[in-house]
């Protein structure tokens, strides 16, 4: 009888530890990475989609997680806008970290570089900046890449149709920078322009750190451009702001968003007063709830005073919105596994009233961007500060 009981509570313990174990295991965090430029001349896009995320991630934790209960938690990696680093830094978060999902940042040429990375190890990524068609339009199947940003082609249609609508330009010149961000851009623009009759008066090309984009812009000046569509990030696009004050050159300018991820007021002072560009979001103006929200949020934990002192907007918008529907489509796929919460992102099913909209099924099979030209507005530098066109 003594030997029974002692069988008995050895067999209860182990079927206890194994309970427990089970119990533990199905409380573990459930982890989210970032591949972002946190450092350099960057760093300011990777701080803003670092701010978004965490945001959401407290507010969804805050209200018992996922999966019944499990906390995200965030795992950031700085990949320096490196393709190389990118890579590395990809197979890391899946394979060492063991991360639910990968959420990416400001530089296009690292998207592209790990896209094969998702399709292989089935991860998915969610990008909540970089730009590049192709990033999302990959034409991978299944496809494992997903975004809740902005879409050059999108983007293209949008600053063509601002440019002769609203500013009533007819010679446009592109001065873009020499990677497949730029090229993805000067397949649009003059894929755009085109459809509007009008033909682009010359293309320019820099590459990072370049020092002086006299020649190119004095190329197009000499072309007759009555507009500079510019495809830049801040570094650079600080310099094509110098050079074209150094030749007294007033033309207008329009710009893509990636003068927004970085230094370019500080680095560009007053030059940068009447620089116009697009956002997927602004702070400023009357708020949803979600926006009082964030303002509230990034206020609490970053010291944020005002609208104008959100550091590139459009990053924490992204991730914002972005973080909470991953979270749904992990509850609805009821797991982490990459194939399973790829195939719910792809059917999420009711509605997300979000900060930059409400999304209703924002992703198929056949579309893997929540975001098109008629959610973007037209923004402005104004003293250092991002304000919109309409209240500058």
């Amino acid at each position: 009888m003594r030997r029974f009981s002692v069988m008995l509570s050895i067999v209860l313990a182990v079927a206890w530890s194994g309970t427990g174990t089970a119990l533990a295991q199905s409380k573990e965090p459930v982890k989210i990475g970032l591949s972002a430029a946190v450092s350099g001349g960057s760093a300011a896009s990777g701080e803003a989609i670092k701010r978004g995320l965490q945001i959401a991630i407290d507010e969804i934790n805050g209200k018992g997680g996922v999966l019944g209960g499990r906390k995200l938690e965030l795992v950031i990696r700085d990949d320096e806008g490196n393709p190389q680093k990118g890579v590395t830094i990809a197979r890391e978060l899946v394979e060492r970290e063991k991360v639910a999902m990968v959420f990416g940042g400001l530089h296009t040429t690292v998207a592209l570089a790990q896209v094969p990375v998702w399709q292989e190890l089935k991860v998915p990524y969610m990008g909540a900046w970089a730009a590049g068609t192709n990033v999302a339009r990959n034409g991978q199947t299944p496809n494992y890449v997903f975004r809740v940003s902005a879409n050059d082609d999108y983007v293209d249609r949008f600053l063509s149709r601002y440019a002769t609508d609203t500013l009533k330009r007819s010679k446009p010149g592109l001065l873009l920078e020499n990677t497949p961000w730029g090229q993805s851009n000067e397949t649009g623009l003059t894929k755009w322009f085109g459809e509007k009759g009008i033909k682009t008066v010359g293309v320019e090309r820099f590459n990072w750190n370049d020092p002086d984009m006299s020649p190119q812009l004095l190329r197009l000046k000499n072309a007759g451009a009555d507009l500079i569509v510019l495809v830049a990030n801040a570094p650079e696009g600080a310099q094509v702001l110098r050079s074209k004050a150094k030749l007294g050159w007033d033309a207008a300018m329009i710009s893509h968003w990636g003068i927004s991820g970085g230094r370019f007021a500080e680095l560009t002072g007053d030059l940068s007063d009447g620089v116009t560009f697009l956002q997927t979001y602004t702070f400023f103006g009357k708020q949803n709830e979600r926006g009082q929200y964030v303002l509230k949020m990034l206020q609490e934990k970053y010291g944020v005073k005002e609208p104008g002192d959100v550091i590139a907007p459009v990053g924490t918008a992204n991730a914002y919105d972005g973080m909470h529907l991953a979270a749904m489509a992990i509850d609805q796929a009821g797991s982490t596994d990459g194939p399973k919460v790829r195939e719910a992102l792809e059917n999420l099913k009711g509605e997300y009233r979000g900060l930059i909209k409400t999304y209703k099924r924002p992703f198929t099979v056949e579309q893997h961007d929540a975001l098109t030209d008629n959610d973007y507005v037209m923004v402005v530098w104004k003293g250092g500060k991002i304000v919109p066109i309409s209240m500058k």
